[in-house]
């Protein structure tokens, strides 16, 4: 090779060097302002306190969110959870809500799950009633708190906890407001709805929706005799996901509905929360049992056409991309337009006591 091509090659591999290192240089600089912008998207108007709340020989393990200002007494959000093993932040899920109930002067508290994130027991063994006990405890520990206004604390609850909120009112007179997102009614209706709105979404054959339906009817009978795990397994083969410790919880709580306690918040002021592409809850049956057994003017109810079962955006939460990427740079746009807003006006116009 000649010395003039020999140093046209080094100067074309230092070009390259050149250039290799400034677009290196610059995915650096947009990791950096993206992990800024990821930083700053995450972080919300709030003081969170870990607390240990203690109360009637019961032990949890939470999150008390202040507003960023101020020493109280605040009225409070008590959060009840939904299905499955939920710890306190819902990961990180209940924190665009918690700055929005903040910025109307109200704090939050949850807490994970018996279980869940290192805490006592095993939240597949509780029953509704035992979800509603834990936490009547827990209002009666924020109570003592000289940075809670007891006389103004309410409840917020999704989905399963529509089987839960009303029980807890039935216990404490004293709850003065309710936000019930996505709530379920009965427990067989729903879990019937559920079903075939999900055979429907994925396009299921009518041959595969009578089989599913047939499994369903076989699985109800065995819970009406209360029988085994064991016995479970047998009669319908592949368990699709139903472990044993699944089955005692379903068995302990499958006959759930919650007309019973509905009336209870009856004067309370109530925001029912209802999602249009909701294939979890049977949102018409729903409104209809709402509006019937907590009638007049206390009960507020919000649609959102465009909102999934956790009133997420539906174009983000189909997904998978758009709504990790949403969840990490604008965790507030997860959420169904107006849905923090309408909540934290409900707070702040009074009507959450």
């Amino acid at each position: 090779m000649s010395t003039r091509s020999a140093s046209a090659s080094s100067e074309r591999r230092r070009r390259v060097v050149r250039a290799v290192l400034a677009a290196l240089s610059a995915l650096v600089v947009a990791a950096a302002g993206l992990g800024g912008l990821v930083v700053w998207q995450n972080t919300y108007d709030l003081r969170e306190e870990a607390v240990t709340v203690r109360h009637g020989g019961r032990t949890l393990h939470g999150v008390l969110a202040l507003p960023e200002q101020g020493k109280g007494p605040f009225p409070l959000v008590v959060f009840v959870h939904g299905d499955g093993p939920v710890d306190a932040t819902h990961e990180t899920f209940y924190r665009p809500m918690w700055e929005a109930f903040a910025r109307a002067g109200y704090a939050s508290l949850s807490w994970h799950k018996p279980g869940v994130a290192g805490a006592p027991g095993d939240w597949l063994d509780q029953t509704m009633a035992d979800r509603a006990r834990e936490a009547v405890d827990a209002i009666a520990w924020a109570r003592r708190r000289p940075d809670v206004d007891g006389d103004r604390i309410g409840l917020w609850g999704a989905s399963q906890a529509g089987w839960v909120l009303p029980k807890i009112a039935a216990e404490d007179g004293r709850i003065r407001f309710a936000i019930a997102v996505s709530p379920a009614v009965n427990w067989h209706r729903q879990g019937r709805y559920n079903l075939l709105a999900e055979l429907r979404r994925d396009g299921a054959s009518d041959a595969e929706v009578a089989t599913a339906l047939r499994r369903r009817e076989t699985g109800l009978k065995l819970l009406a005799r209360h029988a085994a795990y064991e016995e479970y397994l047998r009669v319908v083969g592949d368990p699709q996901g139903m472990t044993a410790a699944r089955w005692r919880f379903v068995s302990r709580n499958h006959t759930a509905d919650a007309s019973a306690d509905l009336p209870a918040l009856r004067g309370v002021p109530v925001l029912l929360v209802l999602a249009g592409h909701d294939v979890n809850v049977d949102t018409a049956e729903t409104e209809a049992a709402y509006r019937r057994l907590l009638p007049g003017p206390k009960l507020r109810v919000a649609h959102y056409p465009d909102a999934t079962h956790a009133l997420l955006r539906h174009d983000v939460e189909s997904s998978p991309l758009r709504l990790t990427m949403t969840a990490l740079c604008r965790p507030r746009a997860l959420f169904a337009e107006g849905f923090l807003d309408d909540q934290r006006r409900f707070l702040s116009e009074g009507r959450g006591g």
